[in-house]
């Protein structure tokens, strides 16, 4: 059997080119913006306003599960093309296009029609969007494997994960100014994709072609089993889905969280602020998390950063005010910075072998998009526990949330790390 340090991907030597970590990370910008924008505020409103206050949480568990579907089989098939045909940017590119012609579909769908039929074409609009972003995004996830030394993995993390949080922070601002000058949906649609094609356009023109080589001759293509078997991966791909389970548990409903529990009047503005909030937490521990973790490890880091999240997590349901919450808000973002920071890194780390990058770092993906599949679930249970009266449907999916992370917390303690000095000498 192949021992595990011949499977290990080669690390790009000091004189290999390696892209700026700004421009890499571009990409993530635009589609952490889509995904705010979208999950957070457009759609928790339009499903609403196609269905109805009493099946909201049905409704939109469903459309997210829906998606999930295509964030959980498309990545590992595209990322397993990419590798086989030698190439990322092209895809890249393709997928992006796709993704815009879904927000034209759903804007068509949020603007001009009602009811179930507008669900409806709304639902494949947004599985148009998910087929487009999966697409682009499973052979970009090769990237930082691909060109970046382990030793610098960290510090690209840490910028892929503040550039991911300014995106959120973005999407944020945007909401609240749409909401603000009562502007119509149509134009958080076009601002959506805007953003998404400025940011792919950065990364693909600060990542050349020819400087991608997809070096196939450097490692074997491992099975599925062999690479379940190998170790790290294993342990990240399940503490990573964890983490994705918490997310899942609160993010989608966080909208009628403010509604429900924290009384807010308008809670489009109200969820805003609180996302903004958990942003300009994450964005004081990106860049520090990612640096500090290529000297000290990933996993302490991820200790810190999940136990605050699943504190906070339980301490919503006791809010006493909106203020309070935007200071718990803070907290948790601070955790979820340390643990964005850090996330990229683990998982290029992980990967067994270099002549797979692009399917394994999709199947590693998986773990991420998969608990998106909880959405539905959770959106029944959500609406089960409201009837009975007490917003007790908030208690279970917060404390559920709060499992989650506490779980990820303690088997991430599985995941095996190569050695301070290993990372320093690649």
């Amino acid at each position: 059997m192949t021992s595990p340090s011949s499977l290990a991907a080669p690390n790009a030597g000091p004189s290999a080119a390696v892209p700026s970590p700004w421009k890499l990370s571009a990409f993530w910008f635009g589609s952490a913006f889509l995904w705010l924008l979208l999950l957070l505020i457009l759609m928790p409103a339009d499903v609403k306003h196609f269905v109805g206050d009493a099946d909201k949480g049905k409704y939109l568990g469903l459309l997210g599960g829906i998606g999930a579907v295509v964030a959980l089989v498309l990545p590992p098939i595209v990322g397993n093309y990419s590798d086989r045909v030698g190439k990322r940017l092209p895809l890249m590119r393709l997928g992006v296009g796709v993704s815009v012609v879904g927000l034209a579909v759903m804007a068509f769908a949020a603007t001009t029609l009602n009811g179930m039929n507008g669900f409806w074409i709304y639902t494949l609009g947004f599985l148009i969007v998910q087929f487009g972003n999966n697409y682009a995004t499973a052979p970009y996830s090769a990237l930082i494997p691909e060109l970046v030394p382990q030793a610098e993995r960290g510090r690209y993390s840490g910028v892929m994960g503040l550039l991911q949080a300014s995106g959120q922070l973005l999407g944020g601002v945007t909401a609240l100014l749409v909401g603000l000058l009562h502007l119509p949906g149509l134009v958080s649609y076009l601002l959506i994709a805007v953003a998404v094609l400025v940011s792919a356009w950065v990364t693909l023109a600060g990542v050349p072609e020819t400087q991608v080589k997809v070096r196939k001759e450097s490692g074997p293509r491992l099975s599925l089993a062999q690479l379940f078997a190998h170790q790290p991966f294993l342990w990240v791909f399940i503490t990573r889905a964890l983490f994705a389970l918490g997310q899942y548990s609160v993010q989608p409903f966080l909208s009628y969280y403010t509604k429900d529990v924290l009384k807010q009047e308008n809670a489009s503005l109200s969820t805003s602020i609180l996302l903004m909030t958990i942003i300009v937490g994450a964005i004081c521990t990106t860049l520090i998390g990612g640096r500090l973790s290529d000297r000290i490890g990933r996993k302490p880091v991820i200790y810190v950063a999940g136990t605050l999240m699943a504190a906070i997590a339980l301490l919503l349901l006791i809010a006493p005010s909106f203020p309070v919450a935007v200071a718990m808000s803070l907290v948790f973002g601070l955790g979820y910075g340390a643990f964005t920071s850090v996330d990229w890194a683990l998982g290029s780390d992980a990967m067994p072998s270099s002549g797979s990058y692009a399917r394994d770092m999709g199947i590693w993906h998986v773990a991420f998009v998969a608990p998106q599949l909880i959405e539905s679930p959770q959106g029944i249970l959500l609406d089960h526990g409201n009837r009975l009266g007490g917003n007790l449907g908030y208690s279970w999916v917060f404390g559920l949330a709060a499992v989650f992370f506490i779980l990820g917390v303690i088997l991430v303690r599985n995941v095996p790390e190569a050695p301070r000095g290993a990372r320093k000498a690649a």
